[in-house]
């Protein structure tokens, strides 16, 4: 008996042969996963259980938690905006946004920050999390705050803050936090099922993560890796149903940029193949061009930190390297997430509902 259901096009076996490997050689729990080529959808797998404890099946429009998958979700959004005009990615940040451009911030732009070039990974306001979830309290919070090294000299993982800072530009311009924008615009039009701040009525449905075996520690609270993940600690990581953990509707339901997507397989690709091909007859989202300056490189090398990750940045996405190649595929640019990862490229996404030990 085949331990999946769903269904992929001719000479696409070889997809379902390894999904079901999935199932056979690792402890796997629920996934799923979805490619469209040439804006076609020609795989859509899933299969196993989507809640341990009560063994409710995956379905096909299961939605999961994809942690920093919100990063490509924010991404397209601000690409988007460049392409109409309304965002130049090169220009200041305080040219939308005014009360940015203090305390060594002025010559920051959306770039840098795309790029992880900005030097502000973490903030050194330490908020509750009522005040992250308020939205206004972050964003106070980021223009108080000094860079950690001169911008665009260097580089390191910007985690939550590259959503917060990016989704309050598009707000400055649009009316619209990111969450409320990415639906308006791209979302809510195409269809989609992946949210940034997962609506009430979709909780009952959502996959429940479980803890994996074999997952690497966090270094200490007082670690700058920690404080970005965590953001200083107001936040579990990677904690799942003690109070506020990745489980918990409270922290589902608000907009966490940064890391608080949830999407379900053909969301998440769909997305992708609606930025590069288009979907259903719908004109792409994103032009050759807007593609093409999304995926130049940005950053690479040494972080700030000193460790050498083997990523490459774009303007927003990760782009194809050997580190990164099991998650995302050859030649693929993308946004991986703890939970799962899906090509901007080959636009195909797939999740456990365990958490493992990925970016």
């Amino acid at each position: 008996m085949k331990p999946y259901s769903g269904w992929v096009d001719e000479g696409f076996g070889g997809v379902a042969d390894v999904f079901a490997r999935n199932f056979e050689e690792f402890p796997e729990l629920g996934a799923a996963v979805t490619v469209f080529v040439g804006g076609r959808k020609v795989v859509e797998l899933w299969g196993g259980v989507a809640d341990e404890g009560t063994g409710r099946g995956w379905e096909r429009d299961t939605v999961v938690p994809v942690f920093s998958c919100a990063k490509g979700l924010v991404s397209v959004c601000a690409h988007l905006l460049a392409q109409e005009g309304r965002l130049d990615l090169d220009a200041p940040v305080s040219r939308y946004w005014p009360e940015f451009g203090r305390y060594g911030k002025e010559a920051i732009t959306c770039r840098m920050v795309l790029g992880h070039r900005a030097g502000v990974p973490v903030l050194d306001g330490v908020l509750t999390f009522e005040e992250i979830a308020d939205w206004a309290p972050v964003v106070r919070a980021v223009e108080e705050q000094t860079p950690l090294w001169e911008p665009d000299t260097a580089y390191e993982y910007h985690g939550h803050v590259f959503g917060f800072l990016i989704g309050e530009v598009i707000r400055r311009i649009t009316g619209h936090t990111p969450g409320a924008y990415f639906r308006r615009a791209v979302g809510d039009p195409l269809g989609l099922r992946a949210w940034i701040g997962l609506p009430g009525a979709e909780m009952a449905g959502r996959a429940r993560l479980v803890e994996a075996e074999g997952r690497p520690g966090m270094p200490g609270p007082e670690h700058l890796l920690t404080r970005i993940v965590t953001m200083n600690g107001a936040l579990v990581f990677p904690g799942l149903d003690e109070p506020h953990g990745w489980n918990d509707p409270a922290l589902l339901g608000m907009e966490l940029p940064g890391a608080g997507a949830a999407a379900s397989a053909s969301g998440l690709a769909g997305l992708y193949a609606a930025a590069v091909t288009g979907i259903e007859g719908r004109r792409r989202l994103l032009a050759p061009e807007t593609v093409a300056d999304a995926v130049r490189e940005v950053s690479s090398g040494k972080g700030w930190l000193g460790f050498d990750m083997g990523a490459r940045w774009g303007s927003g996405f990760l782009l194809d390297s050997p580190s990164f190649r099991p998650m995302l595929g050859s030649g693929a640019s993308a946004m991986t997430g703890r939970a799962g990862s899906s090509p901007l490229a080959t636009t195909s996404s797939g999740w456990a509902s365990r958490m493992w030990p990925t970016a």
